[in-house]
């Protein structure tokens, strides 16, 4: 009797292990689902933040909030290299510490790392040491986790994270942690073009003006704030006429009084710019095209009664008078220009492609006849 007690409570202890192991595989599983989820949900809000209307620096510094609320991580940094120098383009660390973050890839223990693509854990074990790459601070990061950024094979700079604890990544799940690295790899990648734009702005040295580069970063944020917008290009038809008959430096005094006419009219929702050479651009942000006319008028009115003389000039020349060698002065005639200008019009819808409006605007003008001086709406 007390044999088979003994029995029953041995298959039981048994039936309540194997339940036991049962309810962790599903816990596990359930975990596994919910980390799923977690990271899916991540992805979300980082691809969220591409596609914004913000810039890149912007859009980092987002993505680093959120790495920071999600994963409970004390302090982030995102470090880029921009073709001359590491810059941090993301951090909740105080600015005092940017140049040694901005620096790590030089620290002898991330260069390894760096050379391999592979991430670096770093801890101290007692309060009265400091991190390798730690210059002066001692008690803002006791333990660190440092990631390499990779493009396609193309190393374009690094994610560290620091915790203010001893070995507080030492029970971290990496393959979580790879996922995050690679969301910021993805929006690095999916913002590389607007990065490029954003910096390839130019100012025009003879009008002061934006180039047409800057239409489609900075500006075009302005514009997308409205669902519609007007986007009218002039082109200064007889330009180079101007530059043949009197001068070059007239037609650059032209172009350069033109640009003051229009920029004296601006309030501060349009966005004015020298698209190329004789060719400029007004987006007319949340305006619609119909009620541009008058303006457009006016403007044109005022740049072609537009007088540029060019000042009289006294010339020394040496001639022969009489068998004798003398110097003499002329006077060179004055030279006067007025510039022609040639509108079109058009609506850009919030959300399509802007260089492709700017494109047809352009074509419209480079196939109009030359002596095409009107407003056309399109």
């Amino acid at each position: 009797m007390v044999i088979l007690v003994i029995a029953i409570l041995i298959l039981a202890i048994a039936v309540l292990i194997a339940y036991n192991f049962h309810i962790q595989k599903k816990i596990a599983a359930y975990n596994n689902i919910n980390d799923r989820i977690n990271n899916l949900s991540v992805l979300q809000d980082f691809m969220k933040i591409a596609g914004q209307e913000e810039s890149v620096d912007q859009k980092l510094k987002m993505i680093n909030e959120i790495i920071i609320e999600k994963y409970n991580i004390k302090y982030s940094t995102i470090v880029v290299f921009n073709g001359a120098e590491y810059v941090v383009k993301a951090s909740n660390v105080d600015e005092k510490h940017h140049e040694v973050l901005s620096n790590l890839h030089t620290e002898e223990i991330f260069q390894d790392s760096v050379a391999t693509a592979t991430p670096k854990y770093v801890t101290i074990d007692s309060d009265n040491e400091k991190l390798p790459y730690q210059k002066t601070e001692m008690g803002r990061a006791k333990s660190a986790m440092f990631f390499p950024l990779y493009i396609e094979n193309i190393y374009i700079g690094y994610w560290i994270m620091e915790s203010g604890q001893m070995h507080a990544f030492d029970k971290t799940d990496t393959t979580i942690i790879d996922v995050v690295k690679d969301n910021i790899i993805s929006v690095l990648q999916t913002t590389a073009y607007q990065d490029t734009i954003e910096n390839i702005d130019r100012i025009d040295k003879f009008t002061g003006l934006h180039s047409a580069e800057y239409l489609y970063g900075a500006a075009k944020r302005t514009i997308d704030q409205y669902p519609t917008s007007a986007i009218a290009m002039f082109r200064i038809t007889n330009i180079e006429e101007i530059n043949e008959t009197v001068s070059r430096q007239m037609g650059n005094d032209i172009i350069t009084e033109i640009s003051n006419i229009v920029k004296a009219r601006m309030n501060s929702q349009y966005i004015f710019v020298r698209y190329m050479g004789p060719k400029f651009v007004i987006a007319f942000s949340g305006v619609e095209e119909d009620s541009l006319e008058e303006f457009l008028t006016d403007v044109k009115t005022e740049i072609e009664e537009l007088v540029i003389i060019d000042e009289e000039e006294i010339v020394e020349k040496i001639r022969e008078v009489k068998g004798k060698r003398v110097r003499v002065k002329e006077v060179k005639p004055q030279k006067e220009a007025s510039p022609k200008i040639n509108f079109v019009v058009s609506t850009y819808y919030k959300g399509t492609g802007l260089e492709l409006l700017t494109q047809k605007l352009e074509e419209y003008l480079d196939t109009a006849e030359k002596e095409e001086n009107q407003i056309n709406y399109i």
